[in-house]
């Protein structure tokens, strides 16, 4: 049977999703626990590998077991075995057909940043803190040249390995939620980086480093060296995937009861 699974993580100890040799990986931890539960191995593919220090709200996974098991006992099964810091929300039995990645139609990203003079305790890892004041007005204007279609090289990390650069971007915005400045991004696909990219080009324009415009013409570049600073990971959420409906499986975070 193949199975379908949302899984949410703190990334702040991990070494990203993906399986890497020794170090801590959300894979590693999300197969062993699965492996526990079908008593044979599991190998999961996920919607979309985050990087070291990126969290997920709503990561989507799916694997194949010979095992026979209730929807509901490889939810319990499974997070009794992982750490605190992962747990799989839901687990719906799917298609042959379906893939967490390939059948994806979209995927969403959330990049929280703390404008404030003062760091904070309590969301040390889980924001990007900029201590300078930034205009949030001028974020929201400078993103929206973003939107669409576009060779996205210069929102791209220079060692990836996409084998084209053109993404469509769906929805981009940029608000401020009292002392948190919030951006929200949903495309077809990411490259290596690009949220984080963007972040930082954004990031740059609220600082008053650069005009509004220097968002669109470090798009029309298409050269990742001329494209600004790469955003720290704290404060990037994978926050949801989005499949054809007769998958049946849930869409939005809010689904969970998650608000953040």
């Amino acid at each position: 049977m193949r199975i379908a699974a949302g899984v949410e993580y703190d990334g702040r100890r991990f070494h990203g999703w993906q399986t890497q040799g020794d170090e801590r990986c959300v894979q590693d931890v999300v197969e062993a626990a699965l492996a526990r539960v079908a008593d044979a191995p599991i190998r999961v593919s996920c919607a979309g590998r985050t990087d070291a220090g990126v969290h997920a709200l709503a990561q989507v996974i799916h694997f194949d077991s010979p095992a026979q098991r209730p929807e509901r006992a490889w939810v319990l099964g499974a997070n009794t075995a992982l750490p605190s810091d992962v747990n799989l929300l839901w687990a719906r039995e799917v298609s042959d057909g379906f893939h967490a990645r390939f059948s994806a139609l979209s995927r969403s990203y959330r990049y929280l940043i703390l404008d404030r003079s003062a760091r904070s305790s309590l969301l040390a890892g889980r924001v990007t803190w900029i201590h300078r004041g930034l205009d949030a007005e001028a974020m929201r204007l400078a993103a929206e040249p973003l939107l669409g279609t576009h060779d996205f090289s210069s929102y791209r990390a220079i060692g990836c390995q996409a084998k084209h650069p053109v993404r469509t971007i769906t929805h981009l915005t940029v608000r401020r939620l009292g002392e948190v400045i919030e951006l929200r991004v949903t495309a077809n696909a990411f490259l290596h980086h690009m949220v984080r990219n963007i972040a930082g080009v954004l990031i740059a324009i609220g600082r008053g480093d650069h005009e509004v415009g220097w968002a669109r013409e470090v798009l029309e570049l298409r050269d990742r060296t001329l494209g600004g600073f790469t955003a720290p990971p704290d404060g990037l959420y994978f926050e949801r995937v989005e499949y054809p409906p007769e998958f049946g499986l849930p869409g939005e975070p809010r689904d969970y009861g998650i608000s953040l």
